[in-house]
């Protein structure tokens, strides 16, 4: 019996949105789910049981940044991510596929591997799929993801090409490369833009049959309007019967436009990063507290909000942390 089970409790009759549950050997995901971004086995700024408190089911690590800092070795040492950093819920990793398009003046990248030049101290990071699934599973996170190709924002429909073929071969090399039962592997659906490219993209990793898809390469620049494009020709494709993960949407309004296209899983740093820099997404939207008109606010941050920055503290105060550098006012933003 797989220790991943995905089980389908509802579904949207005016949309493709659904509702359903995600068994993993460190709990159950009730999704739709976003997951805080902790790159660095922490999400900045905050205990993982005030990630629990404000209602975080899993989040995710990254594959580049710990091989770099400590070391997936390391944190095999020390009983692997779950212990290390005390988060007892799901965890995913992510391969460093992104770095493949974020760090791309400091990597070089063939069909073999990809060579990064690390931005702490220049010494030499080499990600094979084959690599990228061994430091997945000493960190032991239960969700790892295939390492793959990130084109840019409107790269050329032949250089994508080459990026969604280059992406399902090395697919095939992580599946291959997979020892541990106890993991999860997705694939990653690339393509750009391209409604032609994404479907290649998604039937090519079909036969793989993966327990879970991710859409990729998604914004990173491109209008929202075409996002939801792309979403619309792809999420089709993908198995009904497995979790769909979007990556790296974070902006309220994606996700629900995401989730009524089908997509379960979402992650992004944007939520947490805004909050530390005093902007909060709000259900009346978007609100800037270093703006002077919050200097006299008495009123709360989001009133529909049950979140400890909301119910108990006024813009008023939360303006005047950011202002006086103090570090509660990121702690209580990144918790909202």
């Amino acid at each position: 019996m797989s220790a991943f089970e995905f089980h389908l409790d509802a579904a949207d009759p005016n949309t493709s949105g659904r509702a359903g549950r995600w068994v993993t050997p460190h709990g159950v995901v009730d999704t739709p789910a976003f997951m805080p971004v902790g790159t660095l086995a922490t999400v900045k700024g905050l205990l993982p049981a005030q990630l629990r408190e404000a209602g975080a089911q899993m989040v995710l690590a990254n594959t580049y940044h710990l091989a770099l800092r400590p070391g997936s070795e390391i944190v095999a040492e020390m009983g692997g991510l779950h212990r290390f950093m005390d988060w007892q819920g799901p965890i995913l990793t992510d391969s460093g596929g992104f770095q493949v398009f974020s760090l791309a003046q400091m990597r070089k990248m063939t069909d073999e591997k990809v060579v990064f030049k690390s931005h702490i101290d220049g010494s030499t990071l080499e990600l094979s799929p084959e690599r990228a699934v061994e430091i997945q599973e000493q960190l032991g996170a239960d969700v790892m993801m295939c390492l793959d190709e990130c084109p840019p924002s409107g790269e050329s429909i032949e250089k994508i090409r080459v990026a969604v073929d280059r992406t399902t071969r090395w697919a095939w090399r992580c599946r291959d490369a997979q020892k541990r039962s106890d993991q999860a592997l997705f694939g990653i659906v690339q393509g750009g833009i391209h409604p032609a490219m994404r479907q290649r993209s998604a039937e090519a990793l079909l036969p793989i049959d993966f327990p879970g898809y991710a859409v990729g390469g998604l914004s990173v620049g491109e209008a929202p309007e075409l996002m939801y494009q792309t979403l619309d020709c792809t999420v089709p494709i993908l198995p009904a019967n497995k979790p769909r993960y979007l990556m790296g949407v974070g902006r309220p309004e994606d996700i629900v436009e995401a989730v009524t296209r089908g997509i379960d899983m979402f992650d992004c740093v944007m939520p947490t990063r805004n909050g530390r820099n005093a902007m909060a997404f709000t259900s009346t939207g978007p609100v800037r507290l270093r703006n002077a008109v919050h200097q006299r606010d008495e009123s709360p941050l989001d009133a529909e909000c049950d979140c400890t920055a909301c119910t108990r503290f006024s813009r008023a105060y939360l303006r005047h942390l950011f202002v006086a550098k103090e570090m509660l006012g990121p702690i209580l933003l990144s918790l909202h």
